[in-house]
């Protein structure tokens, strides 16, 4: 009697731990289990999200991150990839006004993707600067072609591709900084800070980030700003569930405490626990500073040191009251600037003097203006959002922080929401010192490294890591660097310089020193 054949296993795909589950992490993630990679992801938080994480507070649902999606298509892509159809699992809702700025004087500016709208906006303050607004609309879509849609895919990975690029940079002009080309086109004072605060929703300061950037005018006026209805969250939500139908698993509360390096190679990562997990490659969605000096401390660095990491220009930090009121403001656009009496001068404390200030400007979200999933029947749900110094302002927000929130809810109070003190209903506070704690943000930055020229593209942290082989990086720290779009757009670049996924690599390896943990 013949015996039954014996059954031999295939070789078993290559193995990939992605650290951290924000968009760059799940983007990341999603593209790597469509080429064929065994993935499993990381987070250190209790949830899922990372900066884009979600507080419910008493009813109220906040955002903590994000709030706008401006260029939908890369989501649809990832869906796509993955043979399904982005508009079945979320569904987003098209805002008609994207902003609304309020002047200290009382005066605002309503910001729309309309042209006739916007000309008229332009006209209402200041008629002969239309032509002029016309010229801005040009160069910003010269930055949208020749740095998002030519240069943003790129992973910058060597020399040639900074040569490559540098012609893109000149038709761009990109040695100017926004504020330049924007004052350039512009004689308003109120338009010049219209169409230059931009900057400061991916961590810059309009007087010294690249001109490039001004493609973010383009990028709403084409495809529009967007709400996930349900809130950021619902879109983390929606990926971590199409990866778990890949058969990816989230792994949350599972903090890294460091990458694992033999020679120059990574083989895997180790828990806080101790726990150890086998990879052939490892991204990381980290912080990418914190990645270096944190999770590669016994690592000897040559490009990325700790003092090279130091001598960097870091973002702006952030102060956040996410607060709930037992009332509707009505009158409240989704999205509200409100700006206090200084513009140059604030950013000079914030990004230089590394001061917090007598005054400031703010963010004012109110979700529940286009979704009432957020808040109970007859509530509204907001954040206030205040451009800070980070961590090198030496502030203990311990003892600032409630001083600091009362300062905002009497701006609030004086400017768009007479009466808020006595309807507020829930309450939760984020600081510098949270990023640096719960999210580990280097010196409690909120975007990483500011996107600078000499900061930018192959001067940013490679999505390839310089340092150690079988590492790569995507998220707000690498290129092309922070905002939504940025940081999907990282785990596109990653495709382009990752390995062939190799056959069974840690299964065959003789000797290899490490417990695989079953996915």
């Amino acid at each position: 009697m013949k015996s039954a054949p014996t059954l031999q296993a295939g070789p078993r795909p290559g193995r990939a731990v992605v650290i951290g589950s924000g968009f760059g992490g799940l983007a990341a993630a999603i593209r790597l289990s469509v080429r064929g990679w065994q993935v499993q992801v990381v987070e250190a938080l209790p949830t899922p999200g990372g900066r884009a994480r979600v507080h419910h507070v008493d009813g109220h649902v906040f955002d903590a991150g994000p709030t706008i999606i401006t260029v939908p298509h890369l989501f649809e892509d990832l869906w796509r990839l993955a043979g399904r159809r982005f508009s079945d699992d979320v569904q987003l809702h098209a805002l008609d006004t994207y902003y609304r700025v309020r002047f200290d004087d009382g005066r605002w500016f309503d910001y729309s993707g309309d042209p006739a709208r916007m000309r008229a906006e332009v006209a209402r303050f200041n008629p002969s600067d239309l032509a002029g607004y016309d010229r801005l609309v040009a160069a910003s879509d010269v930055a949208y072609e020749e740095g998002f849609v030519k240069l943003g895919p790129v992973a910058f990975d060597n020399i040639g591709h900074l040569v490559g690029a540098l012609p893109n940079m000149v038709r761009m002009r990109g040695w100017r900084t926004i504020w330049q080309l924007v004052c350039s086109h512009l004689k308003d004072p109120a338009l010049r800070v219209v169409f230059s605060f931009h900057p400061l929703l991916i961590g810059g300061n309009p007087m010294k980030v690249t001109s490039s950037y001004s493609l973010i005018h383009t990028l709403e006026r084409r495809f529009g700003v967007h709400w996930a209805m349900g809130g950021t969250g619902a879109l983390i939500n929606a990926m971590v569930r199409l990866l778990a139908d890949r058969g990816v698993p989230v792994r949350c509360s599972a903090p890294v405490e460091r990458i694992l390096v033999d020679g120059r190679r990574t083989h895997g990562v180790e828990l806080a626990g101790g726990e150890r997990i086998a990879a052939d490659i490892v991204v990381s969605n980290a912080d990418t500073a914190t990645t270096y000096n944190r999770l590669l401390a016994h690592v000897p660095r040559r490009t990325w040191s700790d003092g090279a990491l130091a001598r960097r220009k870091y973002s702006m930090g952030l102060f956040v009251w996410y607060f709930g009121t037992n009332r509707r403001w009505d009158d409240v656009p989704h999205h509200q600037m409100v700006l206090g009496p200084r513009y140059e001068g604030l950013l000079t404390d914030i990004f230089l003097r590394h001061r917090l200030g007598p005054d400031f400007s703010l963010y004012l979200h109110r979700p529940s203006a286009t979704d009432p999933s957020v808040a109970p029947p007859g509530h509204d749900t907001f954040y206030a959002l205040a451009p800070v110094p980070h961590l090198d302002s030496g502030t203990d927000w311990a003892r600032e922080a409630e001083s600091f929130r009362q300062r905002v809810q009497e701006r609030l109070e004086q400017t768009v929401l007479p009466g808020l003190g006595r309807h507020i209903v829930a309450s939760h506070v984020t600081t510098p010192q949270h990023f640096q704690d719960e999210l580990r943000s280097y010196k409690g930055a909120a975007f990483g490294m500011e996107p600078r020229l000499l900061q930018s593209a192959w001067f940013r942290p490679h999505n390839r890591s310089e340092d150690v082989d079988g590492l790569y990086l995507v998220g707000a720290g690498t290129h092309p660097g922070a905002g939504v779009p940025g940081v999907l757009m990282s785990a596109q670049a990653l495709e382009t310089v990752l390995p062939p996924v190799p056959a069974g690599s840690l299964a065959g390896a003789a000797g290899w020193p490490l417990p695989v943990e079953a996915a």
